[in-house]
């Protein structure tokens, strides 16, 4: 593969966008009308990653900006905990708080999230606020969907892309689609093909492809070729149970099923899924393996309550690996 990872950089990933508060409901099998009891974790996928990447081992940053109030300490003081480098994570000085995100847990198959991401904190980070010599340090750069939404959070990403792409820093590119902040899906199609042109690897599920393209129904070799046909070297399409594909500027395609658990929520998946993939593509791990070691991730994810303090570590996803041949 003609993806290759500097060496001796201090940070194997930078990641750069949301961080905010997941409220997950405690009580099962219920409308979130019903629900009166939550608890509290950091969210966002960005987040999510970084958090699941330093759990497995890496050394992750972050860029963001966060609400200068009690739930700005909290991300900051849990993803200091875990050991993510949270330096170049800005406070904003204009009242803007954190986005919240409810989830409800009506059953295992079905489940739903509520964001508020009106005015937050995250995407009031300006492109003077990304320094150059920090992306420097970084082996990679992850961006998600969700900074593109609105500007200055937009330009940001852009500023954070053209560093990246000077420096010879590779970038990933997690489509990480939540419609509740953009203003219409011709937008974000337009933002989306922009960001994964621009990536050397891009992660999503067929639906977020599909809001890419702005068409539904869209067949996956089509869409790996398109992209690989500017700047991608790999393309990662999840389709949920039916296991995730790999295609590769070579040609080559790569697939992996699903790892059998007791499954409590769908959430989170997608965020624990794209932690451990990178951790394999890292690592030297071949294409397979990565794959492999993301759906065990995302398994074990969607079997516990949270998304952020449910990301595994590196044994218990081999442990899984080891046991289920998928």
């Amino acid at each position: 593969m003609e993806l290759t990872f500097a060496a001796n950089k201090p940070f194997d990933l930078i990641a750069i966008g949301r961080a905010c508060i997941d409220l997950n409901a405690t009580e099962y099998n219920r409308p979130m009308e019903e629900t009166m009891t939550f608890s509290k974790y950091v969210g966002g996928s960005p987040a999510n990653i970084a958090i699941g990447a330093s759990k497995l081992g890496l050394k992750a940053g972050f860029i963001g900006k966060l609400s200068d109030d009690q739930h700005g300490r909290f991300i900051r003081g849990y993803m200091d905990k875990v050991g993510v480098d949270t330096s170049e994570m800005v406070i904003d000085t204009d009242g803007h708080k954190s986005g919240l995100t409810f989830t409800e847990i009506k059953s295992p198959e079905e489940c739903s999230i509520l964001m508020y991401r009106t005015d937050v904190a995250d995407l009031y980070l300006r492109p003077e606020e990304v320094t150059e010599s920090y992306i420097a340090q970084a082996k990679l750069l992850l961006v998600s969907g969700t900074a593109l939404a609105m500007s200055p959070s937009r330009e940001a990403i852009f500023q954070a892309v053209a560093y990246a792409k000077k420096l010879e820093v590779p970038i990933v590119f997690e489509l990480d689609y939540r419609p509740y902040t953009w203003s219409s899906t011709e937008e974000t199609a337009i933002y989306y093909r922009w960001a994964a042109e621009h990536a050397d690897v891009v992660i999503g599920t067929r639906d977020e492809y599909d809001v890419m393209k702005n068409n539904a129904g869209g067949r996956d070799q089509d869409t790996a070729d398109e992209l690989l046909a500017h700047n991608a070297k790999l393309v990662v399409i999840k389709h949920g149970v039916d296991g995730s594909f790999a295609y590769l500027k070579s040609g080559e395609v790569y697939s992996a099923g699903v790892y059998k658990t007791k499954v409590l929520k769908t959430f989170g998946a997608g965020d624990s899924y794209a932690s451990a993939f990178l951790y394999g593509l890292l690592k030297g791990k071949s294409i397979e393996s990565s794959l492999k070691y993301g759906s065990a991730s995302a398994s074990i994810v969607v079997s516990k309550h949270s998304s952020s303090e449910a990301m595994p570590s590196l044994s218990e996803i081999e442990a899984l690996v080891a046991e289920q041949h998928v």
